[in-house]
């Protein structure tokens, strides 16, 4: 992914509940617009929190990281059922053919991949129907939670980015803090 890393040492703080105040699971369900023989891909999984509750949603899961040790925490979890498989890899060079993806996703972690490489591997992985959906932490917000604000991106920036790289908008909202996109292939 892009300009840095989750800290490992970290992890624990991945796994706080505290971070649905941001997008809870049920908003993000409901924006992926499941069914259960969806395949799902995960975009900076971490330690899975997001992952494990979208998982029973759909037939498989895939948890992607650029981490090892972050792969290896949502691979060794209790909780973490045979359907969810974490992989480890950049968005740049995704180990997918292509249009096997359903749904890809990423939770405040657009602004780690956001890159024209990244979009066109997106854009390859995602069937022709599918959708990529992403909440993310606004330019414009506090800053008081997440990265720096100049890491961030407006939600026009990244409107304009997935446009670019030939994704249709379905859906742009800002809302406090972050934003949440929904897009489609052309």
């Amino acid at each position: 992914m892009g300009f840095h890393t989750f800290p490992v040492e970290r992890a624990d703080q991945l796994d706080d509940p505290a971070r649905y105040r941001f997008c809870s699971l049920e908003e993000l369900v409901y924006a992926l617009d499941l069914t259960p023989t969806d395949t799902v891909l995960d975009i900076g999984a971490g330690t899975g929190f997001y992952t494990l509750g979208v998982a029973p949603h759909a037939e498989t899961t895939i948890g992607l990281d650029i981490q090892h040790r972050m792969a290896e925490h949502l691979m060794d979890r209790d909780d973490r059922p045979p359907d969810v498989s974490p992989v480890v890899a950049g968005t740049d060079a995704l180990p997918l053919a292509d249009g096997t993806v359903d749904v890809a996703f990423s939770t405040m972690t657009f602004h780690e991949y956001s890159t024209a490489q990244s979009h066109a591997e997106l854009h390859r992985v995602l069937r022709p129907d599918g959708r990529l959906v992403a909440v993310d932490w606004r330019r414009d917000g506090t800053g008081e939670d997440g990265p720096s604000l100049e890491e961030r991106f407006s939600l026009e920036e990244a409107v304009s980015q997935l446009q670019g790289a030939g994704f249709h908008i379905l859906r742009a909202e800002s809302r406090p803090e972050t934003y949440l996109l929904t897009a489609r292939p052309r």
